[in-house]
């Protein structure tokens, strides 16, 4: 990854970035992948090495893409996409088509993982580390009550750590 690719996405605000723009993450093949909406994750530097940390529920659909990729891509979208993003993020890959519903465009990256054509970022990623969270773990309680416990069913998140390897900037 070349230093002023890197310093393109440093010009970034990522907790907007994130938290309110929102990113598909998607694992899989050019035949066979999936994508999802996340707002939670986050970029930094660990290990000598830019990374981004996004957290899945082991029940997302992707979540199996996931596990069998050593790779993933997170996508970022002007907010003309948003509605494409919402529906990401509410409907499973399991039941809808979702590239088929949105009409978005994917692309084969160099390394063989899937962007978006409209996509006017993507961090091309290679997994470093995963971990799973547990109940006994959390030191703030309250965060449990307010994220977890309200959702019967639901899992605790897999934290993925992932070296972003390349960025594609689309240029205006």
């Amino acid at each position: 990854m070349k230093d002023s690719t890197l310093q393109s996405l440093s010009s970034e605000d990522t907790f907007d970035l994130i938290g309110k723009q929102w990113m598909l993450v998607t694992a899989g093949t050019k035949d066979s992948f999936n994508t999802m909406t996340a707002s939670w994750g986050g970029l930094g530097w660990l290990w000598n090495k830019p990374v981004a940390f996004v957290f899945i529920r082991p029940e997302r659909y992707t979540h199996d893409f996931i596990e069998s990729s050593d790779r993933m891509t997170l996508s970022f979208f002007s907010e003309a996409y948003r509605k494409a993003l919402q529906f990401c993020g509410t409907r499973s890959g399991r039941k809808v088509n979702k590239i088929e519903a949105t009409g978005l465009t994917p692309c084969v990256l160099p390394s063989g993982t899937m962007g978006f054509d409209e996509a006017r970022l993507t961090l091309d990623c290679r997994k470093l580390f995963k971990t799973s969270m547990h109940k006994c773990n959390f030191i703030d309680q309250r965060i449990l009550e307010l994220w977890y416990n309200n959702n019967p069913g639901g899992s605790l998140h897999d934290v993925y750590i992932v070296e972003i390897e390349n960025i594609f900037e689309k240029s205006n």
